[in-house]
Formats: C-alpha cells, structure tokens, sequence
C-alpha cells in the first residue's frame, strides 16, 4: 500500500499538478447582498448556477472557491456570474468582457476585481426600438419555472394591417441585447432592420431566455448520462402550447407551420431540430446553427421516424474549426435527412471556413438563415388591397369567391384570429361552404407576387 502511495505522490511531482483559489477583492455597489455568486467556464460546460461552483466567504468575508487541481499548463476560460446569464459580470460601462483565462501553474491564489453586473450596471442597451421585453417572468406551466420573454415586431408593424410570420429564438439574452449577452449578441432586430430598410419582409421575432442552469435540461429531449437533459419536450411543448397561442392571439401574426420557424445555436440548434420534427404541424422552419447532435444517440433514430420532409425548411451549419466530428455529425445528419424525404430545395447544410463555436459566427449567418428559410415571404411584394377591391368577386359571398388574377399559384385564407382555415392551390374559383359568417384574410401569391385582401362570408 505504501508503494502504491509513494508512486502516487512521484507521478503527482513528476507531473506538476497544482490548485487554483480565486478571491474576490472587489465588488461593484450595486451587488445584491442577498445574491450568491458562481463560476461558470470551461471546466462546468458554462453553467451560470451550478451549486458545485458556488463561491463562499472566507475567513476574512470575501467571496472564495478552490478548483480542483488540474495539470500544469492546463488552460481555463471563466467568467463569474450570480447564477444566471442576465446576472453575468461585466466592464465598469457595462459592456461585453471577453472570457477570463487561468494557466495552472501560474500561481496558487489569483484576486479577482469585477467591476459590474448585467441587470445592475445601469449600463446602456443595444436593442433597437422595435424589441421591447415582452415579459419578465413569463410562467412555463411545462416545467413549473418561469422566463423573460422578448418580442421583435417589423419596423412597418405599427402603420400596417398586415399579418407576418413568426420566428422563435432560443438563448434570447443573446439576440437583441449586448447588454445581457453571454458572449455578443446576435444582432437579430439590426440585421431585420436592415433588410427591412431593403425593401425585404421581415417577421416578428419572439426570443425565449435559456435557463441558465436549466439550460441542458431544457434543450434535449434525451438524457445524457453526463450533462442532463430530458426536458426538451416539455420545454418545447411549452412553446406550442402557451407560449405561441399568447403571441398568437396578442399580434397580428400568421399562425399557420408555413409561416412559424424555430432556431438556435448548439443546443439550442439540437432542440431547434427536434423541434420541427417532433411538432410539424407547428413549426415548419429550423435554423440550426452548430448543433449539438453529440448529445444523443437517440437523435439519429428519431430523425429518421419523425416529420413532414415535403413542408419542412431545415438551415444548418458548423464552423470549420468546431472539430471534425461536430462536422461529420452534420454531414451524417445532413445524408440522413435527403435519405429520408428532404431535398436541396428544403435542406441548406454547410460548413463555413474559418468559424468556431461561437456568437461571431451565428450572428454572421443569421441574414443568409432568414432569407432562405423565409424565402417566398422575404423577397414578396406585398400590396395591401381593402375588402372593396374587384381582387375578389362576389364580396360580399355565401357560397364562392372568385380570385380576378390572369394566374393564380396558391392562396390561404385565415380568420380574423389569424388561424389558418383554408388552402388551395391553382384555382380561381374557391369553395368557402365550409367557412362560418365572418371577416376573412387572404393572402394570394401570383407570378412571384404576394397580395392580400379581405372579403366577408355572410
């Protein structure tokens, strides 16, 4: 026994294994006194509020934590938190910081100032005027937990009597606000303005904040027997079943699968992907940027019972540099997926030179996502036209309606509440029987033209 002991110790020397105690010297005012503060980095998958990385007072009442000792010349990356990313550390303005980096070996206790925090900084927001924080702690009945919820509506929302499409956005500390960004922001509501301003057509955006320490659990449908999960379904039911119908019956949104789109990045692309799968009535679209199908085995299974290929938009992408087998896993998912139904007309897989893991790269591909994924509504040439336009005859009409267009490619017809009601395809005239008394919407696309009206069934 003292053999192996003394081997122990010389292999431990040989080595060079050393700890690492970090001291908090400095905090800003505003801190909260009865708020806890964390480290989150390399070592615990980024976890904001992970009870094991939970810094406590030392001897002379400063916040402190060991780590566990790691091999000399053994790199982290960290930043501290006080258990979510919205309560992240930030610099004396209340800007982004890049990551904090440790060597071990360069010292056994290392001072730490942080000098703001996210939601107490008092530090200026980057969203633009059409993003407001829809809720706060918007309740998740799914998971008995609650959530900031944010909405992006259209520069042209507030003149217009237009219905649009709807993209949801996981990770929404991360989408509109470098103020409550992890690492950058994606500057979604930036680039729709900018298309906008284009002559481009541009969705509402709602954008759901990550768990913090939830955030595995709630973007896999499958348990990893390392990091969690398993609650994915319940997180995305929470989406379709009380999340979607509130911004549905709150906006003036198109409430239709043809018209809604899920996106995200790493896990957030792997639940982004599940997503419009598992729930192709609901979603139609999947950004899915980097994803995480490491995660799981059971993706590949799945992928292969699940979904409507001939309706669904799948955009997913790696970086060059996020490992060659992140890259396989998207060239496996990407041969499943065409095996299976998809085609080129439906499916965008790409490997992008020279990115990583990282905001940088998903903010960089956000426009290209958008303008495929949303490709007829984006480059449409919409022409508002009211109930009295000879566009539809008769209108008033009890039984039929006739479309006045020399060609027309498809129509849908929607309710006053924005539900989808009725489709067709290469007709003129048009059956409306089935509809009840009402006012009703249409949106009529012709000759690479999209053009709505209303006519009311008596």
């Amino acid at each position: 026994m003292k053999r192996y002991l003394i081997f122990g110790l010389l292999f431990w020397v040989s080595i060079g294994f050393s700890q690492v105690n970090f001291v908090i010297e400095s905090l800003p005012e505003s801190t909260p006194a009865e708020d806890f503060i964390y480290i989150a980095g390399s070592f615990n998958n980024w976890d904001p509020g992970n009870s094991d990385f939970k810094l406590q007072k030392n001897s002379e009442n400063k916040w402190a934590i060991q780590l566990a000792a790691q091999a000399n010349g053994t790199t982290i990356e960290f930043k501290f938190t006080r258990g979510d990313w919205g309560k992240v550390e930030k610099d004396i303005n209340g800007n982004e910081i890049f990551n904090r980096v440790f060597i071990f070996g360069n010292g056994e206790t290392v001072p730490v100032e942080i000098a703001n925090w996210a939601d107490v900084s008092g530090g200026n927001s980057t969203a633009a005027e059409n993003v407001a924080v829809m809720d706060n702690d918007f309740f998740i009945p799914q998971l008995q937990r609650s959530r900031r919820i944010w909405i992006y509506l259209p520069p042209n929302y507030g003149t217009s009597e237009e219905r649009y499409p709807v993209l949801y956005m996981h990770d929404g500390q991360n989408i509109f606000d470098a103020y409550t960004a992890f690492a950058g922001e994606w500057q979604v509501d930036e680039t729709l303005n900018q298309l906008a301003a284009e002559g481009k057509n541009v969705p509402i955006v709602v954008g759901i904040d990550n768990g913090g320490g939830h955030r595995m659990d709630e973007y896999s449908a499958w348990v990893n027997s390392i990091y969690g999960g398993g609650e994915g379904d319940a997180y995305i039911r929470f989406i379709t079943e009380t999340l979607k119908p509130h911004i549905d019956q709150t906006y003036r949104t198109k409430s239709d699968a043809a018209n809604t789109g899920i996106m995200g990045s790493s896990l957030g692309g792997f639940i982004s992907h599940y997503a419009v799968l598992r729930y192709p009535d609901v979603f139609s679209r999947g950004g899915i940027f980097s994803p995480s199908y490491w995660y799981s085995d059971s993706v590949w299974a799945f992928s292969e019972s699940h979904g409507n290929y001939s309706q669904q938009r799948f955009y997913q992408n790696v970086g060059s540099e996020e490992g060659a087998s992140t890259i396989a896993h998207l060239n496996q998912m990407r041969d499943l997926l065409m095996a299976h139904g998809f085609t080129t007309d439906n499916l965008f897989s790409e490997v992008v030179q020279g990115q990583g893991h990282n905001e940088v790269f998903w903010k960089g591909e956000f426009r290209q996502a958008y303008l495929w994924l949303f490709n007829d509504f984006a480059n449409g040439t919409t022409q508002l036209l009211n109930e009295n336009s000879a566009l539809i005859s008769p209108n008033p009409a009890t039984e039929q309606i006739q479309i006045n267009l020399p060609q027309l490619d498809s129509l849908n017809i929607y309710n006053n509440e924005g539900q989808l009601v009725l489709s067709q395809k290469n007709s003129l005239k048009v059956s409306i029987q089935t509809l009840k008394a009402g006012v009703y919407h249409v949106e009529i696309y012709s000759q690479g033209k999209i053009l709505t009206s209303k006519f009311v069934k008596l």
